[in-house]
């Protein structure tokens, strides 16, 4: 007989028909079940896992446990590899920190920085860095400051941790809008004398680390610079494109008193700043000082430069920042620094199409090109005939004997390099790098040990006595001047060369670029821009220093060389990516995006190939060898349809592989035939023209074999052009005098 309910109106059944029902869902039930298992450290939360349904009877509970426990394993395992316990401050184990400067040393280098006019830019200072005011920026113009309405800023006791913002006291900013007036729109014009790149709007359009495409990026440096001459198709106000600007003349805030933080704002929080009713706390908190050493003595700066537009110096170049191109490059002279100086007389602003005798401008700084030349192998010792030596080669090189020329002579230097009186020359180390000298080859931890004079004439004399201590893999690597192939690389010059190029800007100024560099475009704006800046590693947010700006005797050079001394003189580009994250002095090595020098790289790690630029690199090769299904674009576009809107190329080593391999000489015309005749009869024996030739400079000779190679036909030539062909040429034809430079300006003899 049915029960009546609470209410009376619905019958309930008995325990045994409830009984029944449960036993027919546990039946039904599917095989998994979940179980919640503690998480250790973390007593609010359990983690659901998902068992076998096992229908266990009572002698088999111990199985049961078993699966509890490996349940309790795999989550240990997946919270330890989760790093829950470990701050996100603290660098990786296995990156360990580079750090050897306090905190207080860190603001200086910031602080001498800004003051210097060398952070031209609205982006943050770091809060690790403690600054409890706001810096004065010279290099950025009056912004007005907005205070939101009470309700929506945070109690007065709420701490907040936040970045420091600088405050701008610079000149006013005029951003220009670049174009070719009719009917002048045959070519590009040339940029404004004393303009510069606003790099903010530049990362705001490139930043690979915001989804931005280096096709759409190339567009915008090419309108926001009137690249496209006579070719704009974009319709509408281009105002967000533009990113060159001039500095107005005595436009800067008057003396202004030293910003304090906004009484209006909650208090900020910095690292080793107590709180408020807190003892007073480390100093240094948060940084994490390298393993086992010592924080270095307190820094040395010297007096800050003074900040001021272009058209207020006296003269148009300034003495405090240097318009100079430096390149190395060790062992015979080849057609890759030879391609990098033509392109550097096509494209920069020289006056060479202005007579010899013409007097110096009044308002354009004429950039130099610095070649320094390494005579030996790089961890050779320098001979005291090294200077007459290095230019006899030069003379006798028909890559390098036509920029000898005294046409050339103000605007193209060859320097020799010494190692040790360039290290001797930088201050922060001279006292203290020879106790590295056998480890100096040290490239991203990884160190080529280099016997000194005594052990090296040692091993030679034992090895003349049947006991050689070396192989000859290691004897090779230690005496090899030049790449010749992928298996004889010259890796001894590319790790010195990773320290020289900070040495030279850090000693001189200017900007560093590797030897297999083309320039593209006038670097002008760049140059107006006074901060240091690389570009960044292709993918990965870390620096790629073949291009490299510095500031001579800056605060930030001083960091890096004392940061190095204490951690090998490593100048790999990835160890110095280290050495300013752990001490965030980013914001003063602007990461540039690869899009400006460097626009193929993305393709050729299989980055962006929905959108590619143009040319589509898939990889570094296909300069040199074009595949054959795009091998139209070279000629039918020519050096206008190469990466227009990128400022150089980097096309990635190759050193043994020519330009042009079906015309491998030097092809400039009738000044420079001696040359061209050296180089093509050495191709014919078989020598090649990267060795050093002796010239032939008897005129019927060369008249004979002129007349030889005049009767050429295009039917001899390779029918398709490759892309480093095509750029050869167009360089050397503006040399012969049979076309303009990229500017529409014609070489004046």
């Amino acid at each position: 007989m049915p029960l009546l309910g609470p209410s009376g109106a619905l019958p309930l059944h008995s325990s045994a028909v409830l009984e029944k029902k449960q036993l027919q869902r546990s039946n039904n039930a599917g095989w998994l079940q979940p179980v919640l298992v503690p998480i250790p450290g973390v007593s609010t939360r359990r983690l659901r896992v998902l068992v076998p349904t096992i229908r266990l009877r009572r002698q088999r509970g111990p199985l049961l446990v078993c699966f509890a426990c490996l349940a309790v394993v795999f989550t240990v395992i997946v919270v330890s590899r989760n790093g829950f316990s470990r701050n996100e401050w603290e660098p990786s184990p296995e990156e360990p920190s580079t750090l050897v400067f306090r905190r207080e040393d860190l603001q200086r280098i910031w602080n001498w920085e800004i003051a210097s006019g060398h952070f031209p830019s609205g982006h943050s200072i770091p809060k690790q860095i403690g600054l409890l005011d706001s810096p004065r920026n010279p290099a950025l113009p009056p912004k007005s400051r907005s205070i939101p309405p009470s309700r929506y800023r945070p109690p007065s006791s709420v701490l907040v941790s936040a970045d420091t913002d600088t405050v701008g006291v610079g000149p006013k900013r005029i951003y220009l809008d670049i174009q070719s007036a009719p009917p002048n729109v045959s070519y590009p014009p040339r940029p404004v004398p004393g303009c510069i790149a606003d790099l903010d709007v530049v990362m705001k359009h490139c930043d690979f680390s915001q989804g931005k495409y280096v096709r759409d990026c190339l567009e915008v440096l090419r309108v926001g610079a009137g690249l496209d001459n006579g070719q704009r198709t974009r319709r509408g106000a281009i105002d967000d494109w533009k990113y060159i600007y001039l500095e107005e003349a005595n436009s800067s805030a008057p003396n202004p008193t030293a910003a304090q933080e906004d009484p209006l704002q909650p208090p900020i929080y910095r690292p080793g700043v107590p709180k408020p009713g807190e003892r007073e706390t480390d100093p240094d908190a948060e940084l994490v000082r390298k393993r086992g050493a010592q924080w270095e003595a307190a820094v040395s700066l010297p007096p800050t430069l003074t900040h001021r537009p272009a058209a207020t110096l006296p003269d148009p170049c300034d003495p405090e920042n240097p318009r100079v191109f430096h390149m190395f490059w060790t062992g015979p002279f080849t057609d890759k620094p030879y391609l990098a100086l033509l392109s550097f007389l096509f494209t920069q602003n020289t006056g060479l199409h202005e007579p010899h005798s013409a007097p110096a401008p009044t308002t354009v700084c004429r950039p130099q090109f610095w070649m320094w030349i390494n005579p030996g192998p790089a961890a050779a010792i320098p001979n005291p005939n090294a200077m007459h030596d290095m230019f006899a080669q030069l003379k006798q090189s028909p890559w390098a004997s036509p920029f000898l020329h005294p046409r050339f002579h103000d605007v193209i230097h060859f320097r020799l390099w010494n190692t040790t009186e360039q290290l001797d020359g930088i201050p922060e180390i001279r006292d203290e790098w020879r106790e590295l000298q056998k480890t100096l080859f040290n490239s991203g931890g990884h160190v080529i040990s280099v016997p000194d004079e005594e052990e090296a004439e040692t091993e030679s004399n034992d090895a003349e006595a049947g006991e050689p201590h070396t192989t000859k893999k290691e004897e090779d690597m230690l005496h090899r001047t030049g790449s010749k192939s992928s298996t004889e690389y010259d890796r001894l010059s590319v790790i010195l060369s990773d320290m020289a190029r900070f040495v030279l800007c850090h000693r001189f100024g200017g900007v560093y670029l590797d030897a297999d560099t083309i320039l593209l475009r006038d670097w002008e704006e760049l140059w107006g821009w006074k901060g240091a800046f690389a570009y960044r590693w292709s993918r990965l947010e870390k620096y790629n220093t073949a291009v490299l700006r510095m500031n001579r005797g800056s605060a930030l050079g001083t960091f890096l060389f004392r940061t190095a001394l204490r951690n090998g003189l490593d100048f790999h580009p990835m160890t110095v990516s280290r050495y300013t994250k752990d001490a965030y002095l980013e914001g003063l090595l602007l990461r540039l995006p690869d899009a400006l020098f460097d626009g193929a790289w993305l393709n050729t790690e299989f980055y962006q190939r929905d959108r590619p630029p143009q040319p589509y690199f898939t990889e570094f090769g296909d300069f040199f060898d074009t595949p054959e299904q795009n091998s139209a674009a070279p000629q039918a576009l020519g050096f206008d349809g190469f990466f227009k809107g990128s400022y150089s190329y980097h096309f990635h080593n190759f050193w043994w592989k020519p330009f042009d391999p079906a015309r491998n000489w030097p092809d400039l015309g009738p000044q420079f035939l001696a040359g061209e005749m050296a180089a093509r009869r050495a191709l014919r024996e078989g020598e090649g023209a990267q060795v050093p030739i002796v010239l032939t400079t008897a005129d019927a000779a060369a008249g004979e074999e002129a007349g030889d190679a005049a009767k050429e036909s295009v039917e001899e030539d390779k029918r398709d052009l490759d892309w480093a062909a095509v750029l050869k040429r167009t360089f050397e034809s503006y040399i012969r005098g049979e076309r303009a430079n990229m500017y529409g300006e014609w070489l004046v003899w």
